[in-house]
């Protein structure tokens, strides 16, 4: 989708003089260079691709097997050999990596030599919603492969940086509070550092509802960068209070399963589509939302996402499995197939043309299944259309205490009466199609965890 004016894709120029035609810095000819292979790659075949992903795999494993003491005697178990070339018959011999073994290695998943022009090390900590939270290092080379897919991601879609970003999300505690929020002149980072670009605006996601409401009346935003629990609270708002977003032109989400109800519902109400995006703190951008369709490409330049059934073997085209992702360029510490807890459907082929594999969706995290007392797990289709028979009820969240057992957790503007906590249980009990022993219990409010996630279905059985 070309830009309405080209005005907002001319980079920053580095020399006194010259406007135009750019002379960038050569910090940002790299970052121009990057997107030139990015906006190439993405029509290849898939088998072109796949061909990349290995030979980079190869080095990041010879890397690994020689500098990092957790995957030495791991991948000579699968077959690697030092100096042979990565096989597609070795790759799924090597085990998946699961969360708790991140946790039990610690320092023996840090490489022990960083190649010559990774740059500085960071710190990144997951947010722990899958209850099991890490700590994961970053360089200055995988942050540079975020940014390149963040402005991939913008410029799939056609924005124009001329104007406003709001975002509501996790912030630092004590940062972003209503009323005023966080200001910034331009749009972060991925964008600033290229282009031009018009001011941003932060809150905190933690603000109540009317607030959020209230604070982006005064904001105006253009674009509105949010989660997806947090987007459906507020256009249920706006909804209710006919308030309305005139100058929004699109709402990104980020974080958590995006619903078909809620893009939706913020189609109906405010009139703006809902690009969404699949991404991980430990391993960046993971899957972008097609420019032409509600479905996910996998950005396969930056990482190997497979969708593996219970058995390891990979998932067809609609057919729903675990997620189990590698990082192709983290050489401080290798996520070599990282199993992240999520649940997504395998694609086909996408008419837009690009050769980038496709996610059909996100379900989210395997915890977030119901289990049933036979053993079965499945998804809990319980979701806002349900709910919205009963007015009066502003949040949910039903916890799963045992096999029999479900906690309802409800914040309501008016408590609810017999009639309709009889119609509430019928809802529950009709959609799971299991009679559960449902104790409803009544907030203030229902807290998000500590990265600002939100959960509507939570299983707490170990």
């Amino acid at each position: 989708m070309p830009p309405r004016d080209p005005f907002d894709r001319v980079p920053h120029s580095a020399t006194a003089g010259i406007a135009w035609p750019a002379l960038p810095s050569p910090q940002v000819a790299r970052y121009l260079a990057l997107l030139q292979q990015l906006d190439g790659s993405q029509w290849w075949p898939a088998e072109t691709l796949r061909a990349w992903q290995m030979r980079q795999l190869g080095v990041l494993l010879a890397h690994a097997a020689k500098t990092v003491p957790f995957y030495g005697d791991r991948l000579r178990a699968a077959g690697l050999v030092p100096g042979k070339p990565l096989t597609p018959e070795i790759w799924p011999r090597i085990p998946i990596l699961t969360r708790a073994e991140v946790q039990n290695a610690g320092a023996a998943l840090h490489s022990t030599a960083l190649p010559a022009g990774h740059g500085r090390t960071g710190k990144i900590s997951s947010s722990g919603s899958t209850g099991r939270p890490i700590e994961s290092i970053s360089t200055q080379v995988t942050q540079a492969f975020w940014n390149a897919f963040t402005l991939r991601d913008h410029l799939w879609h056609g924005r124009d940086f001329r104007g406003k970003l709001a975002s509501i999300r996790a912030l630092p505690t004590g940062v972003g509070s209503f009323p005023k929020g966080v200001r910034n002149s331009n749009w972060g980072g991925a964008v600033a550092a290229i282009y031009p670009s018009g001011p941003a605006a932060g809150l905190s996601v933690v603000t109540p509802i009317a607030q959020q409401a209230e604070w982006l009346v005064r904001v105006k935003p253009d674009y509105l960068l949010t989660f997806p629990s947090a987007l459906r609270a507020l256009v249920r708002h706006c909804q209710d209070n006919r308030i309305d977003l005139p100058r929004l032109r699109q709402v990104r989400t980020i974080s958590e399963v995006l619903t078909p109800e809620t893009r939706s519902a913020c189609r109906e109400v405010l009139g703006v589509e809902v690009v969404d995006a699949y991404s991980a703190n430990e391993l960046g951008y993971m899957a972008l939302q097609c420019p032409e369709h509600e479905h996910y490409h996998v950005q396969s330049e930056g990482v190997l996402l497979e969708i593996l059934r219970e058995d390891g073997t990979p998932c067809r085209a609609g057919e729903t499995g675990r997620v189990v992702v590698t990082g192709l360029h983290n050489f401080a510490m290798p996520l070599i197939r990282y199993e992240l807890g999520d649940l997504a459907e395998t694609g086909g082929t996408c008419p837009c043309g690009r050769g980038l594999p496709v996610i059909n969706r996100v379900l989210g995290r395997v915890r977030n299944m119901l289990r049933l007392p036979g053993g079965e797990q499945v998804w809990p289709l319980i979701g806002e259309p349900s709910y919205i028979q009963i007015p009066a009820i502003r949040q949910y969240q039903i916890v799963q205490t045992s096999l029999e057992r479900l906690e309802v957790k409800l914040v309501t503007s008016a408590p609810l009466t017999e009639e309709e906590e009889a119609k509430l249980r019928r809802i529950i009990l009709d959609r799971l199609g299991h009679p559960f022993d449902l104790v409803l219990s009544y907030h203030d409010e229902i807290p998000r965890s500590a990265g600002g996630k939100f959960e509507d279905f939570r299983c707490e059985i170990p």
